[in-house]
């Protein structure tokens, strides 16, 4: 018989992951009838808490870690950390638990801090954002044994995560495009050995060869509005130029803004828009940017919720997002 998971016991007690975390933790965050009921849920279920991990609840450092590797600062201006950052809080602020964050400019910088922290006992375990392909996060989180999730887990990543389904998300961009008649569309996005920036490369080939379109992969950018400029120049010099650019984040979509108006088009009569996250920029400016919407602070609570289940001696299982829904807006028309 398979050991009964505080997903199980969530589902039952009708309540969220965090909410079981605290109740069968003791922590404050939940009230006194619902801390009763899941406690009640979980002897009925037979749940047993892991021993060895809980004997390592009395040497807690009470905070746990984020460390972010970006080589340019342009991320400050990105929303999905800040709002990541935020859905994170949500669930250790109730836990009364701190949130340790660093920048860094390189994965083995970050690798570093991540042996510092774990030898001092500064955190109780780490949340690893952006996966690359042959990170060497993987096999030292093994090494140092240190408790961790991963937000944008693969179905390879060895580690318990959150998985995002950008492949999707890709697909329905292109789609949408396609429908609207355009042939030739650029794909500006970020470093190439990124998990998510490969399959949102191979999604876009992939649904535009299908449709019969062509994406044109611009060189990789540091994510930055002076590289969606630079690489959108580029584009829009060449003689058989896109009639639609999608860009990563919103940052880079406004670069390329600057870049289109720079050349004296119009969006979206000259050329389409799109940024693969929305934010208030894209929603207020004219004409509006069509853009992927989700919620950077789910992933958050999600990962910190699986988080503070391993370290409270609980099985966790990896949580799998709904794919982010595609908000038509004024930036995308007929291709001309």
């Amino acid at each position: 018989m398979d050991r009964t998971t505080i997903k199980d016991i969530a589902r039952v007690a009708g309540v969220s992951l965090g909410a079981v975390s605290f109740a069968l933790n003791d922590k404050p965050g939940v009230s006194d009838s619902t801390r009763a009921r899941v406690k009640a849920v979980a002897k009925d279920l037979g749940w047993r808490p892991n021993v060895a991990a809980r004997a390592l609840s009395a040497n807690r450092a009470g905070a746990v870690g984020l460390v972010i590797a970006r080589d340019d600062p342009s991320f400050a201006g990105e929303g999905f950390f800040l709002h990541l950052i935020a859905g994170m809080e949500e669930i250790l602020t109730p836990a009364r638990t701190a949130l340790v964050l660093q920048l860094v400019a390189s994965r083995e910088e970050e690798c570093e801090v991540h042996r510092q922290w774990w030898a001092q006992r500064r955190v109780d375990g780490v949340v690893l954002v952006d996966p690359a392909r042959n990170d060497p996060r993987w096999p030292l989180m093994a090494e140092i044994k240190m408790p961790c999730t991963v937000v944008g887990a693969m179905s390879d990543t060895p580690l318990p995560g959150v998985h995002i389904d950008d492949a999707a998300a890709a697909g329905n961009v292109v789609t949408h495009l396609i429908n609207q008649g355009h042939r030739r569309i650029a794909h500006i996005g970020g470093d190439p050995t990124l998990e998510h920036s490969m399959v949102r490369r191979r999604a876009f080939a992939q649904e535009a060869e299908r449709l019969g379109a062509v994406v044109i992969e611009a060189a990789a950018t540091d994510y930055s509005e002076q590289s969606g400029l630079r690489e959108t120049n580029a584009l829009l010099k060449t003689e058989d130029r896109p009639t639609a650019i999608v860009y990563d984040n919103e940052v880079l979509t406004l670069g390329g803004l600057a870049a289109v108006a720079e050349h004296r088009l119009q969006v979206p009569t000259d050329i389409s828009v799109v940024s693969f996250e929305d934010s208030p920029a894209c929603r207020v400016m004219s004409p509006g940017i069509t853009a992927l919407r989700r919620d950077p602070s789910v992933l958050g609570r999600d990962a910190i919720t699986m988080l503070m289940g391993i370290l409270g001696g609980d099985d966790v299982e990896d949580v799998t997002e709904q794919p982010p829904e595609l908000i038509v807006r004024g930036s995308t028309g007929q291709a001309q």
